[in-house]
């Protein structure tokens, strides 16, 4: 791929990384805060019901979840980004063999062909696959 080719995505992932970074700092916010407490309307920080103190546990537990999801695409976008700088990128990693275009349309950050994909799901994890140690 040259580089007048990766234009678009280097284009598309610098948007990404942005909107990533924006949505990291919302959801960790919302991941660190305090419950209960006068912003709730209660005069301690401390949850007077079960039921309160169970759904501030959900909501903190969901934040923590959509954090480490957020991140992770962070991480794969700034790969992504390292792989277009090293010429690399539109090459799987696994076989070498050319991404498809409209695969790197739907998933920017993505390392892998959808056959290398595919495999690599099957076998469970991210890893390299079997024969390709």
């Amino acid at each position: 791929m040259t580089r007048e080719e990766m234009e678009p995505y280097h284009r598309k992932l610098v948007a990404l990384l942005r909107r990533l970074r924006h949505d990291t700092s919302a959801i960790t916010q919302e991941a660190l805060r305090t419950a209960g407490g006068e912003a709730s309307g209660s005069l301690s920080n401390a949850p007077l019901h079960p039921a309160d103190l169970g759904t501030d546990n959900f909501e903190q537990e969901l934040s923590l979840g959509l954090l480490e999801n957020q991140q992770q695409l962070l991480e794969q976008t700034l790969a992504a980004l390292e792989r277009i700088n090293g010429g690399t990128y539109g090459r799987c990693q696994e076989c070498d063999a050319e991404i498809a275009g409209e695969r790197l349309q739907a998933v920017p950050y993505t390392p892998h062909c959808l056959r290398c994909a595919t495999q690599l799901q099957a076998a469970g994890g991210e890893g390299r696959l079997p024969g390709n140690l």
